[in-house]
């Protein structure tokens, strides 16, 4: 764990941190990167070897703090105010002037724009003007520095732009990158490309720097469009060339002459034996546009071949060293298919050679009986025939490891892919289905019949794609009203999903027409479903196109048979689905809501939460309310339920400041989902009810009250504005509760209690007056206590929190609603305000641009991420209990049971320290070994000495809770507790009371189990303060 990153850095460790930070690799890492933790890892270990003991995190705080500093003093001293200085001065003035400065220059089109300009750092003039350290960097080479991470921020220049629009421009990239989804291995290979110029980006660099740059263009593209001219953007006319989808003309193309270029590309270009990326055809083609990928394909074939000639360059030995340790197999028709293709042919021809991704979906499995692929030429002549020219780019080279998920479908594959799905046959057997792999397997061959490779995960993997974007596209024009929006094939799809016959021109360039039955009973062998309805005797042999009347009439009987079973199958599931719905909800309804208010609720509102539609069929109702961040629809299937719709937008300052964010709904989303399922686990009265979707959820219909609950830990943001005097840092004990009535019109106002009271609000039916109020100043407290606690396992601070409480509409109480996501809360990393996470990071921009916006999203993806995690926790435990004897067994299965509502284990056990204290001591011995935390409870009755021997031979927790009886029990007692010394062995005689001393141990560890002790604290208090009010209602 970090040690802190405020602790005091002394004279001589500040010296040390600027000796290296003067260094100018250092300085040029330093440079523009947003994610710079490796660099810090670095100057951390470089301070180890001059004696100083800091971690990344101290170094990162204490760099910064003291260029804040720098610059503060510098400013002043540009103002005329000299008086003002810090220690380090000539030493940081040293450093940071040599950083790159900002500099607006006028481009052709009479717009400034920002251009770097960077000072001279070389050597000599390093000792002329006093940098403390050049002999130390004249003496070393620049050392390794280790990236951690680095997605994005990092800065681009133009050259590196340059570059990166010139492999973009490659129509092979531009293609590969048109509808794909999944586009790793693409991004991949363009980082590749730009190692080959010298610049080194990764993977994530690329896509990133690809989309800000398609989102500036668009926006340009935009205001031009509508008529404002003023609006402009560097590199606008390369981009316009690209997604224009016109080609770059000549003369613009000259207009970057070789001195604009890097001094890279002009030395890739003079060397005529090096081997640039497949599609990579610039206006300086004196390189091979072979595929690289085909030339290392095959060392054997290639080196045999008269025709391929293979480059001994470095870059070429490198790849075919590469080459030699993956595992290859080729699978031409002949070794005449290499010589007869055309070289563009063999430029266009697909090479997997990626390896396995960490990625679920990604990882595919090639058809165990798929002994080979067939050759396309073979298919010239049939029905399912394709065109000579594209058959001869069907020659492949499949690896082992053939991930495959996320590789661009061209559309004459998608066409096949519909075109087998409109089968009939298929239908049937994908509805009725669960596990659908011999399904997929059996679509993945008919592709393979049509010169396709795709294996079943890929299958499965568009299938659903395909489905899941029409059925979004449904969603949106049906309820939400929007005009009818389109996607590619949607006609196709439509006409399955909604069993309309396709008509042959649908299919555009392909030919074939539905399979037939003979088609289908060719595969039968090949098919292998695995069901106990099919009989012992079929076999799997396949059967020939010429097969006799008999056969076929019996397969389809077979099918029809098997699609029978799996849909009752389907039907008996969906029933026992329903029915443990159902059970939960009335569980839930019981554990949250009073006996009146239960008879109360209308009888199908159960069933409707039970049974409510997938996300795809819910169908929404008038909109209730819109917020900044949200929107609020009624559900006419589910009465007394709402949809809250998360929107892509981020404001602060009541809206003064407002950016769409890409993705921000579904992480917003994410985060209120895992934050209000682990209050209602806990006990904690919420409107939620279930996620709905990836950006809505659920909640019950609730009339909202118009006041911010707010609850500071640490004095920060608007309470230092409003308190002058207290200093940021400081801690409430107990958390300090405000709250504010809303009015954007006013700023939200601060209010007290007394104009709370007075108010009288009246929602649902309730009037808020003085026990409302303390219920919801008590519910803040308790909430935020349970989220601070829930975050303290990952090394982070919860400052403050602001929630909602609304009335139910059905039930008439008070519930947590609205949302609570990252703008809902102040979250500090290791308690370091420079390390937040959460909207502050928004706030605190000076301005808003795709870069920075980037960077909040990652704090708040950062977020959604770990808020998954408390819903769960490394640490374990459990309740044993010892019984002296079996007729105790319901006193044990009390506590047994109190437990479970804890979340805690129990085990029961048998066994008597009077009778077998050997068996008693085995007993304890064997929990003790396992090394999980364990709390003994022991029941004995009459004379109990099963606590005090267990209490003096293990250092685990007991506590005694003897059943006593009538008639003995005042005497019996005494054996539990008059103990000998040396023994500390508490007694309680309650059987929840013993589970809830258990728990009270496991939650100092456990968040969850002390999550659910504060909501009975909580739960407890509401209901005497309840039945006090009614109770003064009734004598009034």
């Amino acid at each position: 764990m970090e040690s802190g990153a405020g602790k005091h850095w002394t004279e001589e460790e500040v010296k040390a941190l600027l000796s290296v930070w003067s260094e100018k690799n250092i300085r040029k890492q330093l440079h523009g990167t947003l994610r710079n933790k490796g660099i810090f890892i670095y100057i951390a270990k470089r301070l180890q070897e001059l004696g100083v003991c800091r971690d990344w995190k101290q170094c990162r705080a204490k760099y910064k703090n003291l260029k804040y500093e720098y610059r503060t003093v510098k400013y002043a001293h540009n103002s005329g105010d000299v008086t003002k200085t810090m220690k380090f001065f000539h030493d940081l003035d040293a450093i940071l002037r040599y950083e790159p400065l900002t500099q607006l220059a006028a481009e052709e089109n009479g717009r400034c724009s920002a251009t770097e300009t960077q000072l001279n750092t070389s050597p000599t003039t390093d000792s002329t003007q006093g940098n403390p350290t050049s002999a130390i960097e004249a003496s070393k080479t620049p050392a390794f520095i280790p990236t951690v991470a680095n997605e994005g921020g990092k800065h681009w220049t133009v050259n590196e732009v340059r570059a990166l629009i010139r492999i973009w421009s490659d129509k092979n990239i531009q293609q590969q990158l048109e509808g794909t989804v999944r586009n790793k291995r693409i991004f991949e290979q363009v980082a590749a490309r730009l190692q080959k110029f010298g610049i080194d980006r990764d993977w994530k660099q690329c896509r990133t720097k690809y989309k800000n740059l398609k989102h500036e263009y668009k926006s340009v593209k935009g205001a031009q469009d509508s008529g404002s001219t003023s609006k402009s953007m560097k590199f606008f006319n390369e981009l316009d060339a690209i997604l224009g989808h016109s080609t770059m003309e000549q003369g613009s193309k000259s207009d970057n002459d070789e001195s604009e270029r890097p001094p890279e590309w002009t030395e890739a270009k003079s060397e005529k034996d090096s081997i640039e990326m497949p599609g990579d055809t610039g206006e300086e083609d004196s390189v091979s546009n072979m595929s690289e990928d085909l030339q290392v394909a095959d060392i054997k074939k290639v080196s045999d071949s008269d025709d391929v000639t293979v480059n001994t360059t470095p870059e070429n030995q490198a790849a075919l060293h590469i080459m030699k340790e993956t595992a290859m197999t080729k699978i031409p028709e002949d070794e005449g298919d290499i010589a007869d293709s055309t070289p563009a042919a063999l430029e266009a021809t697909q090479i997997k050679k990626e390896t396995i991704d960490i990625d679920d979906d990604s990882i595919s499995t090639t058809s165990e009986d798929r002994s080979c692929t067939p050759v396309a030429k073979r298919m010239v002549g049939t029905d399912n025939h394709i065109p000579l020219e594209e058959a001869q780019n069907h020659f492949k080279v499949i690896t082992v490891n053939d991930t495959g998920a996320g590789k661009h479908w061209s559309d004459n594959e998608v066409r096949a892919l519909i075109n087998i799905w409109s089968d009939e046959k298929i239908q049937q057997m994908l509805e009725g289905a669960t596990r659908n792999k011999e399904i997929f397997e059996e679509i993945a061959r008919r592709l393979m019949k049509r010169g396709i490779d795709r294996d079943w995960k890929q299958c499965r993997t568009k299938y659903k794609n395909l489905k899941y974007e029409y059925r979004a596209l449904q969603k949106e024009n049906d309820h939400l009203g929007n005009p009818r929006r389109k996607m590619r094939f949607y006609d196709e799809v439509d006409s399955i999903l909604r069993r309309q016959p396709l008509g042959p021109s649908s299919w555009g360039c392909e030919s074939s027409s539905l399979l037939s039955v003979g088609d289908v009973t060719a595969n039968t062998g090949s098919l292998s479903i695995k069901r106990k309805t099919w009989n012992d005797e079929v076999s799997p042999v396949p059967l020939k196109k010429s097969a006799s009347e008999n056969t076929i009439l019996h397969f389809q009987k077979l099918l029809t048979e098997r699609v029978h079973t799996v849909t009752e199958g389907k039907k008996l599931l969906l029933e026992r689905l329903c029915k443990q719905e159902e059970m939960q909800d009335l569980n839930r309804t019981q554990l949250y809501a009073d006996p009146s208010a239960i008879q109360q609720v209308p009888a199908p509102a159960p069933a409707a939460v039970a049974m409510a539609p997938a996300a795809s069929d819910l169908k929404l109702g008038k909109k209730v309310n819109e917020g900044k961040t949200k929107e609020v629809y009624e559900l006419p299937d589910m009465p007394g339920c709402v949809l809250m719709q998360s929107k892509d937008q981020i404001t602060a300052g009541n809206a003064a400041r407002k950016d769409r964010m890409e993705g921000k709904a579904a992480i917003s989303n994410t985060t209120t989902s895992c934050v209000f399922q682990l209050l209602q686990e806990a006990g904690i009265k919420t409107a939620f009810v279930r996620k709905q979707s990836d950006t809505a959820f659920i909640a019950a219909h609730c009339e909202m009250i118009p006041i911010e609950w707010v609850c500071r830990r640490i004095a920060t943001g608007s309470f230092l504005k409003r308190n002058p005097g207290v200093k940021e840092g400081y801690k409430f004990y107990p958390p300090k509760i405000e709250m504010f009535y809303k009015d954007d019109a006013n700023n939200d106002p601060q209010w007290s209690e007394e104009q709370l009271i007075e108010a009288k609000f009246c929602f649902a039916g309730l009037t808020i007056g003085q026990t409302e109020v303390d219920i919801m100043a008590r519910s803040t407290q308790a909430i935020f206590e349970i989220l601070e606690k829930s975050w303290q396992p990952q090394n982070c601070t919860l400052v403050d929190l602001k929630i909602e409480f609304g009335v139910n509409i059905l039930t008439k109480e008070i519930v947590l609603a609205d949302v609570i996501d990252n703008d809902s809360w102040r979250l500090w990393p290791s308690g370091d305000r420079s390390q937040q996470k959460d909207k502050q990071s928004y706030r605190d921009l000076k301005e808003v641009t795709p870069e920075a916006l980037q960077m909040v999203k990652r704090n708040f993806e950062w977020v959604a991420e770990r808020v998954e995690l408390l819903l769960k926790t490394k640490s374990q435990g459990r309740v044993v209990v010892l019984m002296g004897s079996p007729s105790d067994l319901s006193h044990c299965e009390k506590i047994k049971k109190a437990c479970a509502t804890f979340g805690i284990p129990c085990e029961l056990r048998v066994t008597s320290a009077h009778k077998g204290p050997d068996e008693t001591l085995r007993i304890k011995a064997e929990y003790e070994g396992d090394g999980i935390p364990t709390v003994f409870v022991a029941v004995a009755g009459r004379s109990n000495g099963l606590g005090p021997v267990m209490s003096g031979n293990t250092a685990y927790p007991v506590v005694n809770c003897p059943p006593l009886s009538a008639d003995w029990g005042t005497q019996d007692v005494w054996s539990s507790l008059r103990l000998p010394s040396g023994l500390g062995c508490p007694t309680t005689l309650s059987p929840e009371g013993a589970a809830q001393f258990a728990a009270q141990i496991f939650g100092l560890n456990n968040h969850l189990v002390w999550a659910k002790l504060r909501s009975n604290m909580l739960n407890t208090w509401i209901s005497l303060k309840q039945a006090d009010k009614k109770l003064r209602e009734c004598t009034l």
